[in-house]
């Protein structure tokens, strides 16, 4: 048999291990991880490898030359132009594979049963057989569902994290029959997971998921590096060691000196020609390459040294990776996590901070203390997005340096010349953010449309009229006051997609932002009659004369933060009476305190005042809280009721739009009117997808996001939402006091359970595998429906924090109460159960 080396990846998440050496040529245990995969598949008779290359071909070529001093016999194929996808490069050497092959991975440390896995695929008759493994924390992988026949029936490419329905994983090795080859198109872009294992499936063929037992670790970020390393070195992955043990767990290499004062704590790997000075302690876990010079006292905690690596007298490292040929000059200090790029040099008595990448060549000055990444820009992470826009501790996570960078990304993925507006509330730090995003598009040469300080609800109007790519708004996070939250919009006004954020991603990490040339720089504009495109897109949608004949009398609290006020202006021009209170422009946001108490008061002016309601507005125009005219407020899942209500009596047969967890009474109220609700994952984009997509829909959204009306633009409109009651209750003659009786009776709960990242994935597995299939929806989360009933239980991850949120829903108080109660001792006993695992394992 056959085994294809994908050997192609360029590692970006490895920067700046990968800057001059493909993925697959990084070192673990001082020897290459593709080094490691053809151990393993000699290990099993398989001795034909055809590698595919792309990134620094030359490397790993010269590296295994024909592979005869590996027992191998190798082949090359080099994608010389551009990436031709996982898939596409096996279909670029189809006529070398005349009988059924291995597709392995080039980026990850495993000791599977490949002979197993190959008996398990001819048994089955299999077209396609994936090795699967089930892993912790699944969100960066592709999870696969199969039957009790190990059947594979379902596919999701790195799941969001509440789309998390099993912890089995696609571990990219894969046998393959040679006729799959013949559906993918010839020199084309594709890839297995996305495009033929889909189409395959689609089609019927035999494909089966073989559940691989052993250790596997995608070598695809810096943790996992390292971590990987220290699985090695600990016994929990079965590797070649290309050194003799000279004690216990010491592995040491030839011609290599260590001086007898020297302390040495097993595990530990020393390669060749090393020189170990005076009194140098090396902890467990450490790693040290060929050629490694360590000076005297020296401290080495768990560091991992390339070849080359010479180590100053009395300098201290703790877990932290030195590349190729790096000096660390004496007493300097490297901490946890951070990385020393290939010959750079850190100087005498500098310290570079936890988590800090130096790029190769790179020199840090003695006595230095590093605490950014010393290259272009800011702090890198791992994802810049979360469940929405990118978000971060103003000027702590979202400095100006951070904002230019992304500011370069997003440009660089528009063509040059390109238009965006930008907008943002009125706090200065959301000025001096925006103000640096504005550089980073113009350095790309995007031109930019400013709208400076408005509402986001008349930014998203505006964006479809102004032939712009897309926009960026600006504003202190709604729930978080300390926080900025960033979005970003398509040329439609809805959040971006995730496949857009992840090449915003790609061109942020990778750090090759395009750069333009004096003449091509981008120019700002203010653009005019912003308000006015708003307001007239506003009034068309509104029985104008039936407000002006409601005589309505309305408060308004716009509670120190609303950019672009527009509306009081609106309603006195329509002839209703608009009261507003706390419309100055507070430079402080506001806690969840502050506006609890601005609430209360709004309740006794609205009272006093006999006014219709009251309403509380925040998040930059997007979100309400109403008050009734007894001074009571209606928000969460009454508030989304009643506008479900109102809207419907409005316009019957209608669709409304709303997320997952929100209360079965939506779909009661539709049944009274002959709508149709449609239900989304529980995230703010989602919800704007799905009110876009969908015909007929007079309603998105909920109490907490705020409400949309899909025909005025696609976001979240509290302004119009507030003029569109004014209008309802006039025309139906109802106050909300009577609109709120007249609401289904639904008890409706949640509660919060903190779970580890780690055990999320296993606990919806578990849910998933633990229910009857018909009775499960797996839109968000796992809910577990009542049959015949309208009651249900909702498990959801958070998206960025490492909990869980139950939801119960029913007509019964006791039914709610007692489910909470059950499946929070559920989650927790699963989880304390999956700790004890893992410290077991430990």
């Amino acid at each position: 048999m056959r085994a294809v080396l994908m050997a192609g990846g360029s590692g970006t998440r490895l920067r700046p291990l990968t800057c001059d050496l493909p993925k697959p040529m990084v070192p673990i245990l001082n020897r290459p991880i593709a080094e490691h995969i053809i151990n393993l598949l000699k290990r099993h008779q398989i001795t034909e490898v055809v590698a595919t290359l792309h990134y620094l071909p030359d490397v790993l070529r010269d590296y295994f030359q024909d592979g005869s001093d590996f027992g191998v016999q190798m082949t090359y194929a080099v994608e010389e132009d551009q990436p031709l996808g996982t898939a596409g490069c096996v279909k670029n050497i189809a006529e070398l594979l005349d009988d059924t092959f291995l597709v392995i991975s080039g980026d990850s440390i495993t000791d599977f049963d490949l002979t197993a896995a190959i008996e398990f695929h001819k048994q089955q008759k299999s077209k396609a057989t994936l090795i699967l493994t089930r892993v912790p924390n699944p969100i960066e992988f592709g999870v696969v569902i199969t039957d009790e026949e190990s059947r594979i029936r379902r596919f999701l490419e790195k799941p969001s994290t509440s789309e998390i329905f099993s912890d089995t994983v696609n571990t990219g090795t894969y046998i393959l029959e040679p006729e799959v080859l013949e559906y993918l198109p010839e020199n084309q872009e594709s890839d297995f997971s996305k495009e033929l294992f889909p189409l395959l499936l689609e089609k019927n063929q035999p494909m089966y998921g073989y559940i691989a037992q052993g250790y596997w670790c995608d070598v695809g970020h810096l943790d996992a590096y390292r971590e990987a390393q220290y699985d090695a070195l600990h016994g929990k992955v079965q590797l070649d060691f290309a050194y003799k043990e000279t004690s216990p767990r010491i592995w040491v290499g030839q011609n290599t000196h260590i001086d007898s004062t020297a302390q040495i704590e097993a595990p530990a790997v020393i390669g060749d020609n090393c020189r170990i000075g005076a009194r140098v302690v090396i902890e467990s876990g450490t790693v040290l390459g060929d050629n490694v010079t360590v000076g005297s006292d020296a401290n080495l905690k768990r560091p991992i040294i390339w070849n080359g690596g010479i180590i100053g007298d009395e300098a201290h490292l703790s877990a932290s990776v030195i590349c190729r040929g790096a000096r660390v000059d004496r007493r300097a200090h490297v901490l946890e996590g951070a990385i020393v790029g290939s010959l750079s040099t850190v100087g005498e008595e500098a310290q570079i901070s936890p988590f800090v990448r130096v790029w190769p060549s790179k020199k840090i000055d003695s006595g230095a203390i590093l605490n950014i990444n010393l290259i272009w820009g800011n702090t890198a992470q791992r994802n810049l997005f979360g469940q929405r826009g990118v978000q971060g501790l103003a000027n702590i996570d979202t400095t100006p340096e951070f904002a230019v960078k992304l500011g370069a990304a997003y440009g660089s993925i528009l063509k040059p010349g390109s238009r965006v507006t930008v907008s943002r509330d009125q706090r200065n730090v959301s000025r001096m953010v925006t103000r640096s995003l504005i550089a980073g598009l113009m350095s790309v040469g995007v031109d930019i449309q400013n709208l400076d300080a408005t509402a986001i609800p008349i930014t998203r109007t505006v964006i479809p009229t102004m032939s712009v790519a897309g926009g960026i708004h600006v504003r202190v996070h709604p729930d978080r006051p300390d926080y900025i939250l960033i979005e970003f919009m398509d040329a439609k006004g809805i959040n971006i997609s995730k496949a857009l954020e992840k090449k915003i991603e790609g061109a942020y990490f990778k750090e090759d932002m395009r750069r333009s040339q004096i003449h091509e720089i981008g120019d700002v504009a203010y653009p005019s009659q912003v308000m006015d495109r708003y307001c007239t897109a506003f009034e068309t949608l509104l029985h104008v004369d039936t407000i002006r004949n409601s005589r309505a009398k309305v408060v308004i609290d716009y509670v120190y933060s609303v950019s672009g006020a527009v509306l009081p202006q609106m309603l006195d021009n329509f002839g209703a009476d608009a009261v507003v209170l706390n419309a100055s422009l507070n430079k402080n946001a506001m806690s969840a305190t502050d506006r609890e108490a601005l609430l209360t008061q709004l309740g006794h002016v609205v009272e006093a005042l006999k006014a219709n309601f009251g309403v509380q507005v925040s998040a930059n125009g997007e979100q309400l809280i109403l008050v009734d005219e007894a001074g009571m407020p209606i928000r969460g899942e009454m508030l989304t009721a009643l506008m479900v209500d109102m809207i419907l009596t409005a316009q019957p047969r209608g669709t409304v739009v709303v997320p997952v967890h929100a209360s079965s009474a939506v779909e009661q109220i539709a049944r009274r009117h002959d709508g149709r609700v449609i239900r989304t994952k529980a995230n703010p984009t989602a919800l704007m997808e799905a009110c876009q997509k969908n015909s007929n829909v007079v309603l998105g959204g909920s109490g907490d996001t705020g409400f949309i009306f899909p025909q005025l633009h696609p976001g979240f409109d509290a302004m119009f939402c507030i003029a569109k009651l004014i209008e309802m209750l006039t025309i139906q003659e109802r106050s909300l006091t009577t609109v709120r009786a007249d609401l289904p009776r639904v008890i409706h709960r949640t509660y919060t359970v903190r779970c580890p990242w780690t055990a999320k994935g296993a606990l919806m597995r578990h849910l998933v595998e633990t229910h009857p299939a018909q009775n499960l929806e797996l839109i968000d989360g796992v809910k577990i429906c009542q049959p015949y009933d309208d009651s249900w239980v909702l498990v959801l991850p958070d998206a960025s924090e490492p909990i869980v949120h139950l939801y119960a829903n029913s007509h019964d108080r006791d039914w709610v109460d007692d489910s909470l109660r059950q499946y929070r001792a559920r989650v927790q006993a699963f989880v304390e159960r999956e700790q004890e695992t893992v410290a077991a394992q430990v």
